[in-house]
């Protein structure tokens, strides 16, 4: 069969079944028409990304003027470490892990030691890499 016949073959059933053809293109373009809103509602749904700074956070917190990080840029127990821990539990945390940025700022205790938190009587998260 060549592509002249499969050409002739088409043109002999869309003259014939015109009626059918056209109600097939009604539906796909339904189906198609349903699928495209049904995903725009998902995407509109979605939390957009957000990149958030952890020192442009505390600082606009007005904590401290400048947090670094205390796990690699300060020998543990100097005066410069800053450490976050709510009033109602039992963690402290560096400002910029998860669990200090949850912290409602009514409820934000700082400390600037290690020793500091922990005579408060709080013990240091597990999620916070270098506590």
């Amino acid at each position: 069969m060549s592509i002249s016949d499969f050409g002739q073959k088409i043109k002999h059933f869309l003259e014939h079944n015109e009626t059918l053809f056209i109600a097939t293109i009604i539906i796909l373009v339904a189906f198609a028409s349903f699928g495209l809103g049904r995903l725009s509602k998902i995407e509109r749904q979605k939390e957009p990304v957000r990149i958030e700074n952890p020192k442009a956070i505390m600082q606009a917190a007005a904590i401290v003027p400048d947090i670094g990080n205390p796990a690699t840029d300060h020998p543990a127990g100097t005066s410069e470490e800053i450490f976050v821990a709510s009033k109602n539990g039992t963690k402290y945390h560096f400002p910029w892990c998860s669990g200090a940025q949850a912290i409602k700022d009514s409820n934000k205790i700082v400390f600037k030691s290690r020793e500091e938190a922990q005579r408060a009587g709080y013990t240091p998260a597990a999620n916070c890499k270098g506590l």
